[in-house]
């Protein structure tokens, strides 16, 4: 299989998806990383960027992510980007990996960078597209500290179908997402270490594991 993940932000793949997507990586299949933002001077420094880019080299070569593309959008700035130009470049992600799946963030999180991205790449693969791209199933993950933040009534709320169990994975990912050190908060917030493996016991209980993640199936064509 081939599977596109697409992320806001470098770390949100680890976090909605990073059990899921080693499972992939043991499974042999082919899996692309499309990160849609970039920091920026000054708001972050050139020592902050500089270092982040090599986390994103560390974090793509812990998953054998065969492609990853940036598309270098200002981050927390994409209402300055059109969505004309947003779409076109997913159009430009899935012609180049032929995904036969996909995993976005949740359209209700409360980033609105999430958002607005999710609406684009929902737009890209619009079923009438189905022929051109070839994507068969589309799932939208959580992300800690913005999925869960959004108040009720603020968008739709996540509601989980599809559980993967990720047990035997759990301790890597926890290890991935280490690997952007700004990003790991202290307990009790949600992205303590703590907190993400508290999650995903939560959803492991579920569907009676012990780790699991949890999405939203968006479509399926069987």
């Amino acid at each position: 299989m081939r599977i596109l993940v697409v992320a806001p932000h470098p770390d949100d793949e680890t976090l909605g998806c990073g059990g899921t997507l080693l499972k992939h990586q043991t499974a042999g299949d082919e899996i692309s990383w499309c990160i849609v933002t970039a920091g920026y001077e000054p708001r972050v420094s050139a020592e902050f960027l500089a270092n982040r880019e090599k986390e994103i080299d560390a974090v793509a070569a812990a998953f054998g992510f065969k492609k990853v593309i940036k598309l270098n959008h200002p981050t927390t700035r994409l209402d300055t980007v059109s969505q004309e130009q947003l779409i076109s470049n997913f159009f430009e992600v899935i012609d180049s990996t032929r995904p036969d799946s996909i995993y976005l963030n949740h359209s209700g999180d409360v980033h609105s960078d999430h958002r607005v991205i999710f609406e684009a790449v929902m737009s890209a693969v619009k079923p009438f597209n189905t022929s051109r791209h070839g994507v068969k199933r589309i799932l939208s993950y959580e992300v800690p500290s913005s999925t869960d933040q959004a108040t009720p009534g603020f968008r739709a709320p996540f509601v989980p179908t599809v559980f993967s169990d990720i047990t035997p994975h759990i301790e890597k990912k926890l290890e991935i997402f280490s690997m952007f050190p700004v990003e790991v908060q202290p307990y009790p917030q949600p992205r303590a270490l703590e907190s993400i493996k508290a999650l995903a016991r939560t959803r492991g209980a579920t569907i009676g594991v012990e780790y699991a993640e949890a999405f939203m199936l968006l479509r399926e064509v069987c």
